[in-house]
Formats: structure tokens, C-alpha cells, sequence
């Protein structure tokens, strides 16, 4: 059962927003203590970058571009860099797991409704086992609903049938 440690999008410019994600400062520790968890398994960690575009906070060479210091990939961590919202479209990603022989994934990351579930639902649909960390995604309020209800809703749906769910500490490399 390879297994591979995924990290969506934790770069500088999540974290520089006003205001911040929901709980950013203990979702990100926990996405640093689950980057360390999986170093230590000798897990490999593939880290995803999102380039927003011109403007963008997340716009390629921007400020916000880089990964957060608190998950900075180390020397010979792959690094995805994507333009879409999943990780897998018009990238090398898939490429670069089968290549490793990885059939399983343990995503966290940011932005629950977007990346996250992107990266889900697009690993599922190309037969790989997933396990979200229940507690290691986050994002904002929105209009409809706040985010403490978006990362429930997610949860809830992505943990039937699309994600194992397990907590940042119960999770198993």
C-alpha cells in the first residue's frame, strides 16, 4: 500500500488574507505535524501549488506563491505546480505517482471547497484510496454558509464514498 503525503496549496498568500482562513494558525500546525509524521514514515511528500494567474495572491512569483514556511517542502520533495482547482488537470501529478507505484493518498491543504475537494474527488476517479485529514483543511466564510460548516459539509461528503476521513493524529503511513 505506497502511500504518498499530499499538501494542497499552504503557500504564503492563504495565510496573508483579511481575514485569515478559519482556525489558520491550528490547521496549519496541524498540516506541520502531519508533513513531519509522514517524513518521518518515510512517506514521500508531493506538495501542490496553486498559480492564480496576473493579480492573483497566489499569482506565480508573487508574494503569496511561496509555501509556508511552517510546510516548506525540503530538498527532493516533488512540487506540482497547477493552474485549475484539482491538482491532477494539466499537470504531471498522476505521471509522477504511478511512476512511485503510490496508490494511496492522504490530502490536506487549503481551501476545503476547492483544492481539497478537487484533489479528492479527481484522485478517487483515477483509482486511488484516499484518506482526508478531517482537521487538516480549512477555509473562509462564505455568504451561504460559514467556513466551520463547509469543512463539516466536506467532511461528511467526501468521507461517503470519495475519502476515508481521519484525524492529522490518527492518520496511518
Amino acid at each position: 500500500m505506497p502511500t504518498a503525503l499530499v499538501v494542497v496549496d499552504v503557500q504564503q498568500g492563504m495565510f496573508t488574507c483579511d481575514p485569515p482562513p478559519y482556525r489558520a494558525a491550528e490547521v496549519l500546525q496541524r498540516i506541520a505535524t502531519l508533513v513531519e509524521r509522514g517524513r518521518a514514515a518515510g512517506v514521500p511528500v508531493f506538495h501542490v501549488r496553486h498559480d492564480g494567474g496576473p493579480g492573483h495572491i497566489l499569482a506565480k512569483g508573487s508574494a503569496g506563491w511561496p509555501h509556508h514556511p511552517a510546510v516548506a517542502p525540503r530538498t527532493g520533495e516533488p512540487i506540482i505546480d497547477k493552474r485549475h482547482s484539482s491538482a491532477f488537470h494539466d499537470t504531471d501529478f498522476h505521471a509522477r505517482l504511478t511512476e512511485r507505484g503510490i496508490d494511496r493518498l492522504v490530502i490536506a491543504g487549503l481551501q476545503t471547497e476547492m483544492c481539497v475537494d478537487s484533489a479528492c474527488r479527481a484522485a478517487v476517479a483515477l483509482g486511488y484510496r484516499v484518506v482526508l485529514a478531517s482537521d487538516g483543511h480549512t477555509t473562509w466564510d462564505t455568504p451561504a454558509l460559514p467556513a466551520e460548516r463547509i469543512i463539516a459539509h466536506h467532511n461528511r461528503t467526501l468521507g461517503r464514498g470519495f475519502a476515508e476521513l481521519s484525524t492529522v493524529m490518527d492518520v496511518r503511513f
